[in-house]
């Protein structure tokens, strides 16, 4: 069994339910926003919760990728190549950095909707800006093709 394989699909996996999440997330956030006068409905409720859960095992399986299964870190590492070539530093600095502050605000955009009943203005800015950190780190190229 080649566990960097089973890791690499599990991770591209997830990623293609993340795209999904954070679509939902997105439409829940700007409708309760400016559709339901900021009330907080149970619809933005679960697509915070699912979106900040899968964004954590996303996380986890990428760490575990990068740090234990990937040949190209420990490469880029030992050659000194890491922070010099562009596709190793978008890919093993720039891609896990921005996922995991993304991961954060989502624990912290889930813990103030689920404890208030009403959106304001700093949690939408907080989703949205977790959203283009995504979508600044998502690999766009080697997901769809160039």
């Amino acid at each position: 069994m080649d566990f960097y394989k089973i890791f690499l699909s599990a991770h591209k996996g997830f990623g293609y339910l993340e795209l999904l999440l954070i679509t939902l997330f997105v439409i829940a956030l700007l409708t309760t926003m400016f559709g339901y006068s900021g009330k907080v409905n149970k619809f933005l409720k679960k697509t915070t919760l699912f979106t900040m859960i899968f964004f954590h095992v996303q996380f986890l399986v990428g760490i575990c990728l990068l740090f234990i299964f990937s040949p190209g870190f420990k490469a880029a590492l030992d050659a000194g190549t890491l922070m010099k070539d562009a596709y190793s530093r978008q890919t093993f600095v720039e891609h896990p950095f921005s996922m995991l502050i993304a991961a954060v605000l989502m624990t912290i955009i889930n813990k103030k909707v689920k404890s208030s009943d009403t959106i304001s203005l700093k949690i939408v800015i907080m989703g949205l800006i977790a959203v283009g950190l995504f979508a600044f780190a998502f690999p766009w190229t080697r997901v769809f093709g160039a």
